[in-house]
């Protein structure tokens, strides 16, 4: 295991960079939309429910719509591209426009899951520092990043943490968008152990591949939960 290419070279490095830009694409889109919905005094139940629409689709539907999405002879995005001038691209035919697209389902479905509890978190604050911050005439970026950020700190936290160990295994997206193509350059973890055990039916490799990606994710969780009793008591 330790010495095929395709696990060390693709494999763990897909996994690793998935996880950092899925989580970080979540929390960049989702941090500011709890704060759009309360702000919004007319219409905030249409708008929360609108961020929150995403939740209500299933992952492999909402794959199966953006592969067609991203066809590169059927797909709206090439239609759209070739009608103002561009040219159309074969999106799922290239490594990383394949692992843009798995990493744009990702954040697309899991942003409101983001939004629900940062939201959730925001509406529990106490309102006396935000009224003594209105008062003195603080403007809102230094409300945001000296009262909110640091109040909301801890769920924040707690949010990555959860889908940081969540992406590690995420299997559903990438197998109906690309299946790990194209020539397995956007295969991550689960799908590696899958291919083996399933497909090839080396259930030992396939065992093997389940352990050793126990293990890894065993070691980010310690690590992961670490840091957030650091950030937490901080």
């Amino acid at each position: 295991m330790i010495t095929d290419p395709a696990f060390v070279q693709v494999a763990l490095p897909n996994t690793f960079l998935f996880m950092l830009a899925s989580v970080t694409g979540r929390w960049s889109s989702g941090l500011p939309s709890p704060s759009c919905s309360t702000a919004a005094s007319a219409g905030r139940k249409l708008v929360q429910t609108v961020l929150l629409l995403p939740l209500m689709v299933a992952p492999v539907i909402a794959a199966i719509m953006v592969r067609w999405m991203f066809n590169d002879q059927f797909g709206i995005v090439n239609v759209v591209l070739e009608a103002i001038g561009l040219e159309g691209q074969p999106w799922m035919a290239q490594r990383w426009s394949a692992f843009g697209v798995i990493l744009l389902t990702d954040i697309w479905l899991w942003t409101p899951w983001f939004t629900l509890l940062l939201l959730a978190g925001l509406q529990s604050l106490p309102r006396e520092p935000f009224e003594a911050a209105a008062i003195d005439g603080t403007t809102s970026w230094r409300v945001f990043r000296h009262l909110t950020l640091p109040m909301l700190r801890p769920v924040i936290v707690v949010c990555v943490v959860i889908r940081s160990i969540d992406a590690f295994r995420t299997f559903d997206i990438v197998w109906t968008l690309t299946g790990g193509g194209p020539a397995r350059s956007t295969e991550l973890f689960s799908l590696y152990a899958y291919v083996d055990a399933f497909l090839k039916l080396d259930f030992g490799r396939g065992s093997a591949a389940a352990i050793i990606g126990g293990l890894i994710i065993l070691v980010v969780g310690v690590v992961l939960y670490r840091l957030v009793d650091r950030a937490v008591r901080a």
